[in-house]
């Protein structure tokens, strides 16, 4: 009796584990449905795009309000381009950290899509919403009239915080990138290290 009990035990352990490790597979919901709404974004933006292009231009008068109309219809189309972007990097990187590697991106060797973990997958979405952020204030710019001098007092805080987030972003990637090439330096003289002492040790 007492020499079961602990194969039942471990029995239980290991369908618990399997359960909780195929779990996982529920992502498979919001990688579709991320891919879904990254479809309908761009749609989305194409139309907006298309709208643009189609009204008349007064050649008479380009700032007239028919440019800015168009100007705001092609920026709000590039707007929901960036974030279906966002949507489709969200799913991709989702699927690959907890379901599996998307082998046939190894065919174009593009590591545009790639991210190894939650931290680079965050980095890579928060790159995108800024850029968002940045496109959709100008959207908003340029329906803006401006009567007080607070507006543009407000104007220029919005442009100097995105800007000081942008150089954070970047300067974050850069350090993630030096610190990579250190870990890649270091690992290649720990190679190299070991064959010269083994030879030494032979002597």
């Amino acid at each position: 009796m007492n020499n079961n009990n602990p194969g039942k035990l471990r029995k239980i352990e290991l369908a618990f584990e399997a359960f909780i490790w195929n779990f996982r597979f529920f992502i498979i919901v919001p990688v579709v449905f991320s891919l879904l709404s990254s479809l309908r974004f761009i749609i989305i933006g194409t139309v907006d795009i298309w709208a643009g292009l189609v009204l008349n231009f007064n050649a008479s008068n380009p700032e007239g309000e028919n440019t800015l109309k168009i100007v705001s219809y092609i920026i709000g189309g590039i707007d929901y381009y960036l974030i279906g972007i966002v949507l489709l990097i969200f799913a991709l990187g989702i699927y690959e950290l907890f379901i599996s590697e998307i082998e046939i991106k190894h065919q174009d060797d593009s590591s545009i899509l790639q991210s190894n973990s939650l931290e680079e997958l965050k980095g890579k979405l928060v790159n995108v919403i800024v850029v968002a952020l940045i496109v959709s204030l100008f959207k908003q710019m340029l329906n803006l009239e401006i009567g007080r001098v607070s507006d543009v007092v407000y104007i220029a805080l919005a442009i100097l915080l995105i800007s000081i987030s942008q150089y954070l972003l970047n300067l974050q990637h850069l350090k993630s990138s030096n610190n990579h090439e250190n870990a890649g330096n270091n690992l290649s003289n720990s190679v190299d290290y070991q064959p010269s002492s083994r030879t030494n040790n032979q002597k």
